[in-house]
């Protein structure tokens, strides 16, 4: 059966069908899924209820996968991030963010699964990078070529937060250490479709290497404000067993944190990626 993409906004975004993610992945349906990624950023499956053995598997037909240094995981299967939140855990992730930019070789992808939802809310938004990129001026466009971002680890996962909890202080020192801040462009080239995408986030980017704060900040509070228009983006609202595989590369993702005192329980596989250019 051939896979059937839907597409959700003019920008970004397809529902997928015709597809069992608990079963193989044939060679074909790989290509369809790599084609989707690239045509539409990231792609949803309904109704995929899959064991995280069966997620890894299927994340890593396309690639090795990333073990994330501070978030927890799950013990048996490291490869799955586990995001848990409740009012004794409270999300992180209610910021526009581009998942572990922090990296010399952020993830190429991530494959999100949702396991136990609130009554209403949790929903998460994804914004195009590429579509925010294609529609600043083309004087702005040239303005940017060149330029380069700072990203900190410690932007996003603050001591406070995570080096404060003697269960995760270790965690996070090892992470803080392996990762120090780190340059990538402010315009990103995808690597195989030679699109050109913003690639700076709320969640981790800090500066713009070379000019000064003043200008730094007047110039990341417009393209933070820009690529997040509601023109680039859409807002997915999860059911139980939902799946979200978004091309990391030239997208970013906010999780509404509007559920509290419920809990919303997600699995992560995320997909290892390349230094950008």
């Amino acid at each position: 059966m051939a896979l059937v993409f839907k597409k959700i906004t003019p920008a970004i975004g397809a529902v997928v069908d015709g597809i069992n993610f608990a079963g193989e992945l044939s060679s074909i349906n790989k290509e369809a899924l790599i084609q989707g990624l690239y045509d539409y950023e990231i792609l949803f499956f309904r109704n995929q209820e899959i064991t995280p053995h069966q997620q890894v598997k299927f994340a890593a037909n396309f690639g090795e996968l990333h073990v994330h240094p501070i978030y927890p995981v799950l013990p048996e299967l490291p490869e799955i991030m586990l995001i848990d939140t409740h009012k004794d855990f409270l999300p992180d992730n209610d910021n526009w963010h581009t998942d572990v930019t922090f990296s010399p070789t952020p993830p190429l992808g991530a494959i999100l699964a949702a396991k136990q939802l609130p009554s209403v809310g949790g929903d998460t938004l994804w914004a195009s990078n590429t579509a925010a990129y294609n529609a600043l001026s083309e004087p702005l466009k040239r303005s940017l070529e060149g330029l380069t971002a700072t990203h900190n680890v410690t932007h996003s996962f603050p001591p406070l937060r995570w080096g404060a909890d003697p269960a995760s202080k270790d965690r996070f020192d090892a992470a803080v250490k392996k990762y120090p801040p780190v340059s990538h462009p402010v315009v990103r080239t995808h690597p195989v479709t030679g699109k050109k995408a913003i690639f700076v986030s709320e969640g981790f980017t800090t500066h713009i290497d070379g000019i000064s704060k003043k200008e730094s900040d007047a110039l990341l509070s417009f393209l933070f404000a820009h690529s997040t228009r509601p023109e680039f983006t859409l807002r997915w609202s999860w059911h139980v067993n939902d799946i979200g595989f978004w091309d990391n590369r030239v997208t970013q993702h906010y999780a509404v944190a509007d559920y509290l005192p419920e809990r919303r329980i997600m699995h992560r596989a995320t997909i290892v990626g390349d230094k950008p250019f």
